[in-house]
C-alpha cells in the first residue's frame, strides 16, 4: 500500500490549500448538498445554467479532507462551460480511475492524475467523487426546475 506521504503529496496539499471553501452563488438555478457518511466529507454545489444548458456559473461550499478539497478545486477550475454529458463523462472517468484501475483523465482534466495515489485508499474514494456527483445532480435539478436537493 502507498504511504501517507504519497497520498498527501505537495500538489494535493497545494490544490487543497488554494480552495475557497465557501464560494457560493447568490442566485443559483440549483443547489445540491451531498455527504460521504464514511469520512464525513460534505459539499454543496451551486450551478447557474446558460440557455444552452451548460454551466454559466459554479459555486461550492466544501468540508472535506485534502483529497476531497483537491477534487473540488479541480472541478471549480473547469466546470464553467461544461454540459451535463461532459461532467458525467469526467465523473465516470474519475470513478474508473479510482475503482477499476482506469487511466487518469487527460486534456484539461489532466490535473486529476494527482488523485491516482488514492486508488488504493478506498475510504477516500467517496470524498474525491463528491464534487463530480454533486455537480451532475445540480445540473439535472436545474434542468428539471428543482432549486435545491440533498443526498446523504
Amino acid at each position: 500500500m502507498e504511504s501517507h506521504e504519497a497520498l498527501y503529496n505537495d500538489r494535493i496539499l497545494t490544490l487543497a490549500g488554494g480552495l475557497a471553501k465557501d464560494d457560493r452563488l447568490a442566485d443559483p438555478d440549483a443547489s445540491v448538498q451531498m455527504d460521504s457518511p464514511l469520512c464525513g466529507s460534505r459539499i454543496r454545489v451551486d450551478v447557474k445554467l446558460a440557455p444552452d444548458g451548460r454551466i454559466a456559473a459554479y459555486g461550492q461550499q466544501v468540508r472535506a479532507c485534502a483529497l476531497g478539497q483537491s477534487a473540488a478545486a479541480i472541478m471549480k477550475a473547469h466546470a464553467a462551460g461544461k454540459s451535463v454529458a461532459d461532467l458525467e463523462a469526467i465523473r465516470d472517468a474519475v470513478e474508473a480511475m479510482l475503482k477499476r484501475g482506469g487511466p487518469a483523465p487527460s486534456g484539461e482534466w489532466a490535473d486529476l492524475a494527482v488523485l491516482e495515489p488514492a486508488r488504493n485508499h478506498k475510504s477516500r474514494h467517496a470524498s474525491i467523487l463528491l464534487p463530480f456527483k454533486a455537480v451532475v445532480r445540480a445540473m439535472e435539478d436545474a434542468a428539471a426546475g428543482r432549486a435545491t436537493g440533498t443526498d446523504g
